[in-house]
């Protein structure tokens, strides 16, 4: 599995090791926050196109209580810097998968 992650017009690759579509949407999300952390930035805002896993960010966001794996490794992160917004957009709109499809045309 590989991510890209978009900041400021910047693609920023990462090899995710072996797992599921679903991983690669967490650990994507996961390595867009400690980037952005990284980096200093406030205020953030993530975007992904995976209704199901940003719908459960915001979710662990909220209240982390009783979270497991990808969900508590997020909620861990945001802890003392939470995004200013998590939000789902349609895949076509998506820069780091349309950054990942011109990596690997089919």
């Amino acid at each position: 599995m590989e991510a890209a992650v978009v900041i400021k017009g910047e693609v920023h690759w990462f090899d995710l090791g072996h797992g599921n579509n679903q991983d690669a949407e967490w650990l994507a999300l996961i390595e867009a926050v400690k980037l952005s952390q990284t980096l200093g930035l406030e205020h953030v805002e993530l975007i992904g196109d995976a209704l199901e896993v940003v719908d459960h960010a915001n979710r662990a966001m909220r209240n982390s209580a009783g979270e497991q794996g990808h969900a508590a490794i997020f909620a861990a992160l945001v802890e003392n810097l939470r995004p200013a917004r998590i939000r789902w957009i349609k895949r076509q709109q998506n820069l780091a998968g349309i950054a990942l499809a011109s990596r690997h045309p089919r």
